[in-house]
């Protein structure tokens, strides 16, 4: 249960920082500090979610 309940804690962190990135993506002015937090936000949400989804997926539910 504690590695189900990490994966759904990744995936919401990825969430979000999948959501900055498109967020400041959009309203962004295009600037080299900008660029580089879109970049960084958008690997680090990828990745998160990526091992979130991955943990809930593989765990199995078994009664304690």
């Amino acid at each position: 249960m504690e590695k189900r309940m990490l994966g759904i804690i990744l995936a919401i962190l990825g969430i979000i920082g999948l959501i900055y990135a498109g967020a400041s993506f959009m309203s962004g002015s295009g600037g080299t500090r900008n660029v580089k937090s879109i970049v960084v936000f958008g690997i680090l949400g990828a990745i998160f979610f990526a091992a979130g989804i991955g943990l809930v997926k593989n765990t199995s539910d078994k009664p304690t």
